[in-house]
């Protein structure tokens, strides 16, 4: 369907041009086939009454394949885009490498200071913004209140891991096809790498020292993925090692997991009751901790920036700027309710009372983000920006062959010990070959 409207619009363009309709600038904007982001497109005809000299283009692809087009054409300065959603994983790493225009010269009323510091940092190199956040999240625990209430038990506000264990232990009732617990188990540098990267953290783990040495056999990760696997293999439904966040979302939509350590975006999925047999009876907590300092929760912001290739580069900033306005939030609330709008990037938002009441999940999702620091996400110092992921080129293709090995080790094919010793020597080769 995406690709007859693609046509369509190609056509449409094409026969527009030639009667001389179009304004002197077109600003082709590549972006992710997802639900804000087609809202967007179908506002974006305000966005050019505001601005008749300025005409839009849309590429809208699936998000790998978005991934793959904009990274070739970025590294290349093409100038096949004028404007490019990207995320929180790319933003550094393309900003490092002059790929990006400085996004610092955003007028006064777009309020950079409104942005969230959390959000904000994971945007900026040097000082220099380099993407404006379209919506942003992080993740935390979702849980049954009243499976927690049968269990005797009270869910902390900010609760510890050895907390979620018990809980999970009592929740389990796997005649009735109830698990304690739903993680992700699925291979991935984005499945369970991310979650595991971010729980590691909150154990004292880190992907490389300050020397670009990989830590993966080390004391802190082997705690960190034996604990996993004790959660998940004690307390977590069967098959776990294909589960992603899809599926885990339609377990707990289903009533079959106490708890859901996963994306805050997910909030309004399992309290809707037209999806969730659970809606009414959910809670939420702050991802969980060990007591030293970090918490085991990710940031992620689907971000919208300008390519060094652009010609067309102040028309980009315009449509960046009244995309990621608080005024655009404004509209989309107009038009489609409070309850829609993008969420996790403005403080404005999360300040304001009609926000609140649409979304009982807000504040949760708020205090989640500002918990995450992506210049310091563990214990100890790191030499990389990044959460549940390293902003570095190499680490989707490494961090998905280490995703591979715990997979494995879930499955019960091998141990975690010797799945970390291969995920050790797999990334000591991969970051040497890279000449760090």
């Amino acid at each position: 369907m995406s690709q007859i409207k693609s046509l369509y619009a190609a056509t449409a363009i094409s026969a527009l041009s030639a009667t001389g309709a179009f304004a002197e600038t077109t600003v082709t904007i590549a972006t992710v086939n997802n639900g804000d982001m087609i809202r967007m497109q179908g506002l974006a005809s305000e966005f050019e009454a505001q601005h008749p000299d300025i005409k839009l283009e849309w590429v809208t692809l699936e998000e790998n394949v978005l991934r793959q087009r904009v990274t070739q054409d970025v590294a290349a300065k093409g100038g096949q885009f004028d404007v490019m959603t990207i995320g929180t994983y790319e933003v550094p790493i393309w900003g490092q490498q002059g790929w990006l225009v400085s996004l610092n010269d955003m007028s006064d009323e777009w309020d950079a200071d409104d942005l969230l510091p959390a959000i904000r940092d994971g945007l900026t190199v040097d000082g220099e913004l380099y993407a404006a956040p379209f919506y942003g999240e992080s993740s935390m625990v979702m849980y049954r209140k009243d499976l927690m209430e049968k269990a005797g038990l009270e869910m902390p506000e900010a609760p510890t891991w050895e907390f979620i264990q018990e809980a999970a232990a009592a929740m389990t009732d796997k005649e009735n096809e109830i698990y304690g617990i739903c993680l992700r188990g699925k291979a991935g540098w984005g499945e369970n790498m991310a979650f595991l990267t971010a729980m590691a953290n909150s154990f004292g783990a880190r992907w490389f020292d300050e020397n670009w040495q990989p830590e993966l056999n080390g004391p802190e990760w082997t705690e960190a993925v034996n604990f996993y696997m004790d959660l998940m293999q004690n307390y977590g439904p069967p098959g776990a090692s294909t589960n992603g966040f899809n599926e885990n979302l339609s377990l707990f939509q289903q009533g079959k997991c106490g708890m859901w350590i996963d994306a805050t975006v997910a909030a309004s999925f399992v309290t809707n009751p037209d999806d969730s047999t659970v809606a009414d009876q959910v809670g939420f907590a702050l991802a969980p901790d060990n007591g030293l300092g970090p918490r085991g929760n990710w940031l992620w912001a689907w971000s919208l920036a300008v390519p060094a290739g652009s010609d067309a580069t102040e028309e980009a900033k315009s449509f960046i700027e009244w995309a990621t306005s608080k005024e655009y939030t404004a509209m989309v609330a107009e038009k489609e309710g409070w309850a829609n709008v993008p969420p996790g990037t403005r403080t404005s938002l999360y300040e304001n009372a009609e926000y609140q009441e649409a979304a009982p999940f807000a504040e949760m999702t708020l205090s989640s983000i500002n918990a995450a620091d992506p210049k310091n996400p563990s214990v100890k110092p790191v030499p990389y920006t990044g959460v549940q992921f390293v902003a570095i080129p190499e680490f989707a293709g490494i961090a998905t062959q280490v995703g591979q090995e715990i997979s494995a080790a879930l499955a019960g094919q091998q141990t975690v010990e010797e799945a970390l010793e291969k995920a050790q020597a797999l990334t000591l080769d991969e970051i040497e070959a890279a000449g760090y």
